[in-house]
């Protein structure tokens, strides 16, 4: 999963898994309010489309393009665990073309423009084939090929340890890849070798194959597909040095792209610059130049999309101040949408807190906060139907989903207080419970986000009926460089990933690459193990629902709700947030009005 930063992570790598429901637009309704023939639902799916895959149309070409966002780029290699957010995702997703394009109702195609085929050549054991089209090409003119997917598989799959067994590379997540054994056949043949069955392989080498032949060059390794677990750990120390380091910020010498666009420019904390690629080997289209710009609070977004100063709002973070705003504006000819996406909001529990690590403390959380006001105060604008959500592993709309949240969180004051109360906690004079000289009180971390800020207000006048003192710790660098340190008591921030389950493994396992509140679940490490592992998706629904049960119990994260995607443009002829890869994802069939 994907984390947003702003958000989180709207946000983490994934793998793949279970399909969700389609989530249709909002907001939008009949036709589009620049007078175009497409509803903001209609505009969830590519022009480019068709049963047989996805190839880029023609479209008419324009210029410029500025797209308003809530925070800024970091990284290229969006796969490590230090870089990994939703904000990368976004404005790499047309510069590293995957073998899969997902569309707005979360529906994967083969992408036709760079592979020729995607296919199971053995279920028994099973054997998945990637074949890629001959004479794509990187914007520095070096092929793109089966090298670049083998460094994806290997740097990902954790084949490699060191003596101490600790880990050479530091994928955000390795679920599928860690199931394989890679192998190049040829230039356009990259082959995985399964031990066991993975029905969600649709999701692997999407949004996480580099240039390898820039590895190779600058890490100074001479064949990146004669590096295996076995190789000289000077070798393999060389190359992980450079993948989980050497592709944060900018260097355009570094950074080609594959897609139809490629990176020119970059600004530290304020935006970064999309240029049509020259090498593409698809039809070109959509802007010459897409600015993706940062602007973290939304109303402020909204302001420029109305002001003429961006074209396209493009906002991982719901907000109920711009939802209304912008749902004002449409006779001007801004187009509003929004619907359930693929994120949630939630609050994750640092296991080993000296408070936190008690599980009355945790009960007595959970129990305090009133996720239903939350809601009506800060989501309900934005999706009028948004409910309490009661899973960590599904959402409201998938098969399997059960609701485990409901009694463990009924925002009932006084309930809390007796939780704390039977385990020995006494409420001292500033109202605040203690025990052994330890008090009921933490922080809770989070991004500049506005909605954070005012769901951290919310919550703290909350429990503070049920004497927890909750203290507030905003931080616009959070997300960047303290979540995936384990730096809080409690984290604010929204999981995003593909439309699987199998990329939730990595977050909520023992010592997985997101598992940065040290949350340990024997029984959950299992059902994981197991889900992932099936002859099927609908066969791993059981093992999935098992795992999210005794994370439940254990009272580890609290599940807040389901984040509605929303976005809002002008003067181009259709536009579609969708959850994973933001709005930028069919950037290139824009047309301008």
């Amino acid at each position: 999963m994907r984390r947003t930063k702003a958000l989180p992570a709207i946000a983490l790598v994934a793998s793949a898994s279970l399909v969700l429901s389609a989530c249709g637009g909002g907001g939008g309704g009949g036709s589009d309010a620049n007078g175009g023939d497409a509803t903001v639902a209609e505009m969830a799916v590519a022009r480019g489309e068709s049963a047989d895959g996805y190839t880029a149309p023609d479209t008419k070409q324009s210029d410029q393009v500025v797209v308003s966002t809530d925070k800024a780029f970091t990284a290229y290699n969006n796969a490590t665990e230090d870089a990994n957010q939703s904000y990368n995702t976004f404005a790499l997703v047309l510069t590293q073309p995957g073998a899969h394009i997902l569309n707005g109702n979360n529906k994967y195609s083969v992408n036709k423009d760079v592979m020729e085929s995607v296919e199971v050549t053995s279920k028994s054991p099973q054997v998945v084939t990637w074949k890629l089209k001959k004479g794509v090409t990187w914007s520095d003119g070096e092929a793109w090929d089966c090298d670049d997917f083998y460094m994806a598989w290997f740097t990902q799959s954790n084949s490699s340890k060191k003596a101490d067994g600790s880990k050479y590379f530091k994928p955000a997540g390795s679920t599928g890849y860690d199931l394989m054994t890679g192998e190049c056949k040829d230039d356009q043949t990259f082959v995985g070798n399964f031990a066991d069955p993975y029905p969600d392989y649709i999701g692997l080498f999407n949004n996480d194959v580099l240039p390898a032949h820039i590895l190779e060059k600058n890490a100074g390794i001479a064949d990146i597909t004669k590096l295996n677990k076995d190789s000289a750990a000077a070798d393999i120390q060389k190359a992980a040095d450079f993948w989980n380091e050497k592709w944060n910020g900018f260097t355009a010498a570094l950074m080609p792209g594959a897609g139809p666009y490629v990176l020119t420019a970059f600004e530290p904390n304020q935006s970064v610059t999309l240029e049509r690629n020259p090498k593409w080997v698809g039809k070109p289209g959509g802007p010459a130049k897409i600015i993706l710009k940062a602007i973290p609070d939304p109303v402020a977004q909204a302001q420029a999309l109305e002001n003429g100063e961006v074209a396209v709002n493009s906002m991982a973070q719901p907000d109920a101040n711009a939802a209304t705003k912008l749902k004002g504006l449409s006779a001007q000819g801004i187009t509003f949408g929004a619907g359930p996406g693929l994120s949630f909001e939630h609050f994750d529990i640092q296991m080993k807190h000296p408070v936190l690590s008690k599980e009355e403390i945790r009960k007595a959380f959970f129990m305090c906060v009133k996720r239903q006001d939350i809601i009506d105060k800060l989501i309900s604008e934005v999706q009028s139907d948004a409910k309490p959500l009661g899973s960590l592993i599904f959402f409201p709309k998938d098969e399997g989903y059960k609701d485990l949240y409901a009694e463990k969180a009924k925002g009932d004051a006084a309930e809390a207080k007796k939780i704390l109360s039977d385990a020995g906690w006494t409420q001292g004079a500033d109202g605040v419970f203690a025990k052994d000289g330890v008090r009921a009180s933490f922080r809770i971390s989070h991004t500049d986000i506005p909605r954070r800020k005012q769901t951290v207000e919310l919550v703290q006048g909350q429990c503070k009926e049920a004497g927890i003192e909750v203290k507030d710790d905003t931080d616009p660098n959070f997300l960047d460089e303290r979540v995936s340190q384990g730096d809080y008591d409690v984290a604010l921030f929204a999981w995003s990933g593909g439309p699987t389950k199998s990329d939730k493994k990595s977050i909520y396992e023992t010592g997985g690459g997101q598992n940065w509140q040290n949350v340990a679940i024997p029984a959950a490490d299992e059902a994981f193990k197991s889900a992932v592992s099936q002859t099927s998706i609908a066969d791993s629904l059981k093992f999935f629902q098992k795992a999210d049960e005794e994370i439940s119990n254990a009272y580890a994260s609290l599940p807040l709700f389901q984040m509605p995607n929303m976005w809002a443009f002008k003067g181009l002829d259709r536009v579609y947030f969708q959850s994973y890869y933001g709005a930028l994802w069919n950037a290139n069939e824009w047309q301008t009005k």
